[in-house]
């Protein structure tokens, strides 16, 4: 659920209010929503500033790309924003134009993750608004929360095990070829989609599949049993060898495991 943000830095706060005092007087704007490390209080001097800019239902692309685009304009000049890029070479203020809808689309055979529980969980479930939540964003986190409907939850899970098999499968065509690094990259999608997999049977949103591992592990999904077998997965001493086809195989115990199988 929503919380208050935490910055890291007093010109970490002075960007964000920058922000928000931009934004607050545009009357399509439905919610100003900190997102990600600075949303759930985990962030630190070196972190980004990320938003979320949620606009009412009824605003048209258009419009949304006007906004986007006097955003960008804003802040060729802007004192504050000037002051924090100069802060650091890391220092990167990322907004997203948000419309809140959030659609579940096909994942086709050899494709990487989507975002679909990414976006809900890091937009509506882990977000922070930086004034007074809107009723649109109330109203998006009736809808989503805790999790989404049974009939979708079912179907995500076998289309997205699906995907994961067909990329275990696939990994040792390129062993045999030699193709090892290409090898590892599919594993690597399948080791993430294995994560999403995860995260959908036991209805939680995942904050990411490439970072804060550990932490939602034990804080999330409360694993932290399972979180000892994730790094052997990709832990690989020799590349070149059928080391890959090895991981596969362990990989693909740990989904036998999973919830529903």
């Amino acid at each position: 659920m929503s919380s208050t943000p935490i910055f890291p830095t007093q010109l970490h706060t002075s960007t964000a209010e920058m922000v928000r005092e931009y934004f607050v007087g545009i009357p399509k704007v439905d919610t100003i929503l900190v997102v990600n490390s600075c949303a759930r209080g985990q962030a630190t001097p070196e972190s980004d500033l990320d938003f979320a800019i949620l606009v009412k239902p009824e605003t048209s692309i258009s419009e949304i790309n006007n906004i986007e685009s006097d955003w960008i304009n804003y802040l060729i000049e802007q004192p504050t924003y000037l002051e924090y890029k100069r802060s650091s070479e890391f220092a990167h203020l990322h907004l997203d134009i948000i419309n809140g809808k959030y659609t579940s689309a096909k994942i086709e055979a050899g494709e990487p993750v989507d975002s679909f529980e990414l976006e809900i969980g890091n937009q509506i479930s882990y977000s922070a608004p930086m004034n007074n939540a809107g009723q649109y964003f109330l109203e998006l986190q009736n809808k989503w929360l805790p999790y989404y409907s049974e009939e979708l939850r079912l179907q995500r899970l076998a289309m997205i095990k699906d995907a994961c098999i067909y990329d275990l499968n696939h990994c040792h065509i390129f062993v045999k070829r030699h193709l090892y690094f290409q090898a590892f990259d599919i594993l690597y999608k399948a080791f993430q989609k294995f994560l999403q997999l995860l995260f959908i049977a036991c209805k939680t949103y995942p904050i990411a599949y490439n970072k804060w591992i550990k932490y939602q592990f034990e804080e999330k999904l409360n694993k932290p049993d399972l979180y000892p077998r994730l790094s052997p997965v990709l832990s690989i001493k020799n590349i070149e060898s059928n080391e890959i086809n090895n991981k596969v195989e362990m990989l693909r115990e740990l989904l036998n495991e999973l919830p529903g199988n």
